[in-house]
C-alpha cells in the first residue's frame, strides 16, 4: 500500500528537509504541506491523507486544537507527532486529542519512516523519552477532581467547542475580560497553562462530557 502523507510544519527548512528524506520512499507519497495547522487542516479535508505528520508548537491553530480538529474532519487521517517538545504540557494533551505516535525531532531519519508506515496501519508507536513520560503519568497518584463551578464548566466547555474569549463572551452575554477571568481560575485548579491542557484534563478528569 502507499501512504499518503500530509506534512504540517511552520519551519519551511524542516518541511523540506522531511520532504526530501521521503523522495526514495516508494511506499510513500507527500500530497501536502503546510505551515500552520488551519493550513494543514484544509489540506487534510482536501486531500484526505492515510497520516498527518505535524509539529505541536506553531501560530494559530496548533497543538492539541489541531489534532482534536483534525480527528473531528477527517477522522480516517492518523496523526504522528514529530516535534522537539516532549513535557507533560505537549505530550500529555497530544495523545489524549488522538495523535497515534509521538517522536522528537532528532529521531534516526529510519524511525521516522518505520512511524509513519506504522501509523498507516494503526499502529501506536512513541519516542522512549514520551514512553517513559505516560508511564510516570499512569504511575502518579489520581488527583482529586478540581471543583470547578458551573460557569467555569460553562466556559471550559464552550471553549472545548473550539470558540474563541470573544465568541464565548458573546454566548454567554459576559464580557472577555470576564471569560479570561474564568479561564484563569481554571488553569489554577487544574495545574494546566493554556487552553488545550484545561480541555484534555477534564475530559480526563471526567470534568467534560
Amino acid at each position: 500500500m502507499t501512504v499518503r502523507l500530509v506534512i504540517v510544519d511552520d519551519h519551511p527548512v524542516v518541511r523540506d528537509g522531511l520532504r526530501g528524506m521521503f523522495v526514495e520512499q516508494a511506499d510513500v507519497e507527500i500530497v501536502g504541506e503546510a505551515a500552520d495547522g488551519e493550513q494543514g487542516l484544509a489540506v487534510a479535508v482536501r486531500e484526505r491523507p492515510d497520516v498527518v505528520l505535524t509539529d505541536l508548537r506553531m501560530p494559530g491553530l496548533g497543538g492539541a486544537e489541531f489534532i482534536r480538529a483534525l480527528a473531528e474532519r477527517v477522522p480516517s487521517a492518523r496523526v504522528l507527532v514529530l516535534t522537539t517538545y516532549d513535557g507533560d504540557d505537549d505530550v500529555l494533551p497530544a495523545v489524549a486529542a488522538g495523535a497515534i505516535g509521538f517522536l522528537l525531532k532528532d529521531s534516526p531519519r529510519e524511525e521516522v519512516f518505520r512511524a509513519v508506515r506504522a501509523a498507516a496501519v494503526g499502529e501506536t508507536v512513541l519516542s522512549p523519552a514520551v514512553a517513559s513520560r505516560l508511564l510516570d503519568q499512569v504511575r502518579r497518584p489520581t488527583p482529586r477532581p478540581a471543583e470547578l463551578s458551573e460557569r467555569e464548566r460553562t466556559v471550559l466547555a464552550l471553549v472545548a467547542r473550539g470558540c474563541t474569549n470573544k465568541e464565548a463572551a458573546a454566548a454567554l452575554f459576559i464580557s472577555e475580560t470576564t471569560v479570561k477571568t474564568h479561564l484563569a481560575h481554571i488553569y489554577t485548579k487544574l495545574g494546566v497553562s493554556d487552553r488545550a491542557s484545561a480541555v484534555a484534563t477534564a475530559y480526563n478528569r471526567g470534568l467534560l462530557p
